[in-house]
């Protein structure tokens, strides 16, 4: 008799991100005057660069002709794009990682929960709260992360690291021991970051303790402050417990395209197994590549134009970071992020909920945002704010926002 996948019946409601929709919708629908202004989920509103656009067209053309059509992409992605990311992601920091431990995929969302597919449903997962969603809800999918418990908006089977005001949104090692650790920096949904020495703890723990940290570098092209890692290769001993996912979305606009890229080092071993052998073996079974169209895109990326032009377009957004920072200030509101980071993660003013805020910034204001809680107990009275948005919504939103807290304060 068929039977369904039974821990996909224990998460609780649906994804975050769906329910803000559903929730802005029904406003739209009931309100068809009002403009919304959307800063809530991390997606981008600039244009791809000119020089990736220009490389999509020219392999779009040669996908056209018998002499350079191209079928089925090489298993780990094509060598150019994987050297280049060598050249530029990590030999420029130091970082010793070369083309063939790096594996091209659609985005490092899907690697964050198709990387679970290799581990042991045993294993004992770490993240910290308040958490990206992903990386809790396809464990849970996985079987992994034992019984929801409604009342504390936690699973029983789950390590739960706090990150609050009081340690900088920062994780502290944990006092249970963990098989698998995430980490994010520039985190997502805090826009903390931490410090190499910091990044330097974790690693030596993992290795001590026989853990693989899976380390989410997506939105280290924000990262403007010295000391701050950019990636955890940068630190000593990481090839033997680390895998990092990269992105080209959030640096490079990618995220309708689609394309990133997972780093596994050979020597990674666990319980007798090699994970890189593993992870390649997953892949070539399960996923046939990123389009040669949207490849040569990515290797457009790196050329000397490209990044001049997609550090332009970071610029930009770091600048949208920086309006809605200054309004924060003006109105005496704590937050974080920003500055190494396109998120801006704020305390609800007079001790507001974050659904609560949502609501009076939807209905007041036409503005949406993203509620702390949604990440986690220690997102509870916590809202994130993206850069994302154009120049004009962004200082509009800034405006309505500052003019609903003015009115609040009366």
């Amino acid at each position: 008799m068929f039977k369904i996948n039974e821990n996909y019946l224990k998460l609780p409601g649906s994804y975050l991100f769906s329910t803000i929709a559903k929730k802005v919708s029904a406003y739209s629908a009931a309100n068809p005057d009002k403009e919304i202004i959307r800063l809530g989920i991390g997606d981008v509103t600039l244009p791809l660069a000119p020089v990736v656009i220009d490389s999509l067209h020219n392999a779009v053309d040669e996908m056209g002709k018998a002499e350079t059509f191209h079928g089925y992409a090489p298993d780990l992605g094509y060598e150019f794009l994987r050297n280049a990311i060598v050249e530029h992601d990590y030999k420029k920091r130091g970082a010793d990682i070369s083309a063939d431990e790096i594996f091209v995929s659609d985005g490092a969302k899907s690697d964050s929960g198709n990387i679970g597919d290799i581990f042991s449903v045993d294993n004992k997962i770490a993240v910290c709260d308040p958490v990206y969603p992903v990386y809790v809800d396809t464990n849970a999918m996985a079987g992994r992360t034992g019984d929801y418990i409604p009342e504390q908006q936690k699973w029983s089977n789950v390590i739960y690291m706090p990150c609050t005001a009081e340690t900088n949104f920062a994780p502290e090692l944990p006092k249970e021991t963990p098989d698998i650790i995430y980490l994010c920096f520039p985190n997502n949904p805090t826009g903390s970051t931490i410090t190499k020495d910091e990044l330097q703890r974790w690693v030596d723990y993992a290795n001590k303790v026989g853990a693989v940290i899976i380390y989410d570098a997506a939105y280290e092209a924000y990262i403007s402050e010295e000391n701050v890692p950019h990636t955890i290769y940068e630190c000593e001993g990481a090839r033997t417990c680390a895998i990092e996912l990269r992105s080209f979305s959030k640096n490079a606009g990618f995220t309708g395209t689609r394309c990133g890229y997972t780093v596994i080092p050979k020597e990674l071993e666990r319980d007798g197994h090699n994970i890189y052998a593993t992870w390649y073996r997953r892949q070539a079974t399960k996923f046939n590549g990123v389009s040669w169209p949207v490849q040569c895109a990515a290797a457009a990326v790196f050329s000397e134009e490209g990044q001049k032009q997609i550090k332009e377009n970071i610029s930009y957004y770091q600048e949208n970071a920086r309006i809605i920072a200054s309004a924060l200030d003006e109105l005496g509101i704590y937050y974080t992020g920003g500055k190494n980071s396109p998120y801006i993660w704020l305390k609800c003013p007079n001790n507001m909920g974050s659904w609560e805020f949502f609501d009076l910034l939807l209905n007041e204001a036409n503005v949406v945002g993203t509620p702390g809680e949604g990440f986690g107990e220690n997102g509870a009275g916590y809202f994130r704010l993206t850069s994302f948005g154009d120049r004009e919504n962004t200082i509009e939103a800034v405006e309505r926002i500052k003019k609903v807290l003015a009115n609040l304060s009366k």
